[in-house]
């Protein structure tokens, strides 16, 4: 775990930080201004709760000690399907788990808090998500304006006849929680790209525009179910999804090749 200094931050990002990704889903006519809504509008948060995050994404081997002490019922599929049809096991003790999903999440952190006899584990807020991934940082990535694939496991890709064409050297699976030089200020690896991360806060078409993180906790309260917000982009995407400020939905029980999470310790 990395504990993080108190501060605050601008969640959120302007319209045109997401306009590169909006046309790849949706026709745009020129000259109008265009990007995805939700990951606005930009404001302050101060984090008032001290909390540190976990250096890595949960592994395979953290998860797999839940599963044989009985703590968690699910045990995750490794399998990450390729182009040619064939599997890329993802089953290294240093892989981070994926195929996971809220609900079977919920159980990892219950066993996690009974072996310290506290209640003090659980996902990360978005906004504390996106304060530890921003690090202090106001470029559109945490390393700077620019992310490369020796930086984060993301992909690349080349447009062709209006077409996306993959990059015949991405890497197309997830890699092991210390590779690559995949840090950011804060010491904290594959926060961008690798795995897709699940947060517990709801999914809403805008931000809350709360100012305080204990605010962004406070919300989920007395909330049942809901589609949960995903952060960090993955291994298989463009950069532009790794951006601390994107956030995009998973249903509760969805299971994916390419989402896991991190955790967060209150101080």
């Amino acid at each position: 775990m990395v504990v993080l200094p108190r501060g605050h931050f601008s969640m959120g990002a302007p319209l045109e930080q997401s306009a590169f990704l909006h046309s790849l889903w949706y026709e745009v006519e020129a000259g109008v201004s265009h990007g995805f809504a939700h990951e606005g509008p930009v404001h302050e948060v101060e984090i008032n709760i001290p909390f540190a995050i976990g250096k890595n994404e949960i592994t395979r081997a953290e998860w797999m000690a839940c599963v044989a002490e009985g703590g968690c019922k699910h045990t995750p599929d490794p399998r990450i399907l390729q182009k040619d049809l064939t599997y890329y096991i993802a089953d290294n003790p240093r892989h981070p788990v994926m195929n996971v999903n809220y609900f079977d999440i919920l159980e990892y952190v219950a066993w996690l808090n009974h072996q310290v006899g506290a209640e003090v584990y659980r996902l990360p807020t978005e906004a504390e998500w996106e304060y530890a991934a921003k690090a202090g940082t106001k470029t559109l990535f945490a390393q700077g304006d620019v992310l490369m694939p020796d930086q984060a496991n993301i992909g690349l890709f080349l447009w062709e006849g209006g077409k996306q064409i993959a990059n015949e050297n991405n890497r197309n699976w997830l890699v092991l929680v210390d590779e690559l030089d995949a840090a950011n200020p804060w010491g904290l690896r594959h926060i961008a790209g690798n795995a897709s991360e699940l947060t517990i806060s709801c999914f809403s078409d805008r931000h809350l525009g709360l100012s305080v993180s204990s605010a962004y906790l406070n919300a989920i309260s007395g909330i049942s179910t809901c589609d949960r917000v995903v952060k960090g982009g993955r291994f298989n995407a463009v950069a532009d999804y790794s951006r601390p400020s994107h956030r995009g939905a998973r249903r509760e029980k969805s299971r994916s090749p390419n989402t896991g999470f991190r955790i967060v310790r209150e101080m």
